[in-house]
């Protein structure tokens, strides 16, 4: 009688190297993407080492519990998409990826413990994402990514944020909404909200209801800019800001 799988083992879709081939894709800006997403993939398919040139790595969607060590091999990877599986730790050698520029977490079962503080040594990312895990804290070590644009730690156990995300110079967009962090610990990284992009008309293509928020708005926008330091004022003499109540940068990871 032939020995069955044990009842602990995960089951999944067996990838080829073959497949994994067909999987190759060619972005619009010349890099080569390996897109194995939504594909049932339950244990890290060794053969995609021999594709380990590529410059964009997506594994997100599927059943993944663990990543190997041998992630490292992917000496060259920009991107690493990692979303929406089963993870409940990384291994160290994910800092050994040191072309990395994204790197999406989300959505797994990530503690303390199971994220390394060797995912803080990837100078050159410019996104992270680690919303909708189980963090109870952020590591100040975070600091260290000066090149972080966007950062991502909704839906989180948080009760506070670091200190340290004051350090990142290029930080753009935060989004730690869903935690359970008291309002007085919320302090905004930037007294003014900033938009991607502001749309500015005449007065006279507006309705009246709408006029008068927006000048609402306007008088508001004064007076937060009348309280800022000197060197900080700004002159905006002469517009009207429509979106002055903008949709928030990057509210909806993916």
């Amino acid at each position: 009688m032939a020995k069955g799988k044990k009842s602990g083992e995960p089951k999944g879709k067996k990838i080829t190297l073959k497949m994994a081939k067909n999987a190759l894709r060619l972005t619009v800006d010349g890099k080569r993407r390996l897109d194995l997403s939504n594909m049932e993939i339950a244990t890290f398919p060794k053969c995609i080492l021999k594709l380990a040139d590529v410059d964009e790595l997506d594994l997100s969607r599927n059943m993944l519990r663990k990543i190997p060590d041998s992630i490292h091999e992917f000496v060259n990877i920009r991107m690493l998409d990692l979303h929406s599986n089963q993870l409940e730790n990384l291994p160290a050698a994910i800092g050994r990826l040191q072309n990395l520029v994204s790197l999406n977490l989300c959505n797994n079962r990530l503690t303390d413990v199971g994220l390394p503080s060797e995912v803080f040594l990837l100078r050159k990312l410019h996104s992270l994402n680690l919303g909708m895990n189980f963090l109870d804290t952020v590591p100040s070590s975070i600091g260290a990514l000066k090149e972080l644009r966007h950062l991502g730690i909704f839906n989180n156990n948080l009760t506070r944020l670091p200190e340290s995300l004051h350090s990142l110079p290029n930080l753009e967009s935060l989004n730690a909404r869903c935690n359970p962090i008291p309002s007085d610990d919320k302090p905004p990284l930037d007294p003014i909200q900033r938009v991607e992009c502001l749309y500015l008309v005449s007065e006279s293509c507006l309705c009246e209801p709408c006029l008068r928020r927006l000048k609402e708005e306007r008088q508001r926008m004064d007076g937060r800019i009348d309280d800022a330091p000197a060197k900080k004022r700004s002159m905006f003499t002469g517009l009207v800001t429509p979106n002055s109540v903008a949709q928030d940068e990057q509210a909806t990871w993916r």
